[in-house]
């Protein structure tokens, strides 16, 4: 009985180092070398400090900005509450928000892109639709005093297509659109 102790004990040390210590080292300097930027978190810098990720979302508010989807996470994008609302879709508040974010969207013609007015599962989605952008040109156009024309050039410019060309669907990263837009054409 002494010699299984014993074995058991060695046997959970010798796992423990390799792999709790061992195996997670080895796999984070890989990452580290062959993928640095996706490794710590593919972080956006300006003037030489952090502002955001590119796999995070941010709200955007003001009219010279193309905003984001809703978040559920805790109080807006927040990453330590990741999760939807976990409303159903007959529930009352559900039908509110959604009622409240559209008439919010409303100025503009047209019917509403539902990534404008529903969360993500995640509450952190960093991409909309291009309708969702197209949806919004002309109230950041007229904000800014652009033409229509080159700011949906500048959206056809941040729209990725589906990931290996069969995954997903075409998005536009909000947080890289709006830096761009700012290097172009800062707000007023």
């Amino acid at each position: 009985m002494k010699k299984h102790f014993i074995t058991a004990i060695l046997m959970t040390v010798v796992t423990t180092i390799l792999l709790g210590l061992v195996y997670p080292l080895v796999v984070t300097g890989i990452a580290q070398v062959l993928f640095p930027s996706k490794a710590n978190g593919q972080l956006i810098f300006k003037d030489g400090g952090a502002i955001g990720s590119r796999i995070i979302g941010q709200p955007f508010t003001g009219e010279a900005y193309f905003h984001s989807r809703p978040s559920a996470a805790g109080n807006g994008y927040d990453a330590a509450n990741s999760g939807g609302s976990n409303l159903s879709p007959t529930s009352r508040k559900l039908i509110e928000q959604i009622g409240a974010r559209v008439a919010a969207e409303k100025s503009a013609a047209g019917l509403v892109p539902v990534d404008l007015v529903t969360a993500s599962g995640s509450g952190l989605d960093p991409h909309i639709t291009p309708p969702a952008a197209e949806f919004q040109v002309k109230r950041v156009a007229q904000a800014r005093g652009m033409k229509e024309a080159d700011l949906r050039l500048l959206v056809q410019k941040h729209t990725e297509g589906r990931q290996f060309g069969v995954l997903g669907e075409a998005r536009v990263n909000v947080l890289e659109l709006n830096l761009e837009l700012d290097r172009m054409v800062p707000v007023r």
